[in-house]
């Protein structure tokens, strides 16, 4: 009875390999990304390694983070792109920046190629 109600508003999310996803920055694991509470609190986009099981992913993180790249589900968010649709960054993704980024790809997906967050990209 309390775990009806407790999961009736909740969405059960699955990823398999491949698939890109944002990665919420914790204090306490990445405390040199995390120095102050302006600093960006996700990081990303990140591809999907492996699929430990429906609760824990190995994430293809760069050397220079410096922890383990197994994380829970509850520090993911899927990446609304692809591979193709990846841009340079002009400093970090915050998530209004993300939002944004989302709908201008939404936009391009109707519309095709255009300018994104004043960096020309072609498709």
């Amino acid at each position: 009875m309390y775990a009806t109600k407790g999961n009736k508003g909740r969405k059960e999310l699955v990823l398999n390999e491949q698939d890109w996803v944002w990665l919420h920055l914790r204090k306490d694991r990445f405390p040199t990304k995390r120095k102050s509470k302006l600093s960006p609190r996700g990081d990303g986009p990140f591809q999907v390694l492996e699929r430990i099981n429906n609760n824990a992913y190995r994430l293809d993180l760069p050397e220079e983070y410096g922890v383990n790249t197994t994380f829970n589900i509850f520090y993911l968010i899927p990446f609304a792109g692809g591979a193709d649709t990846i841009l340079p960054r002009k400093g970090p993704v915050t998530r209004a920046m993300s939002k944004r980024l989302q709908q201008d790809w939404a936009r391009a997906a109707e519309e095709g190629p255009r300018v994104f967050m004043n960096l020309k990209v072609d498709f």
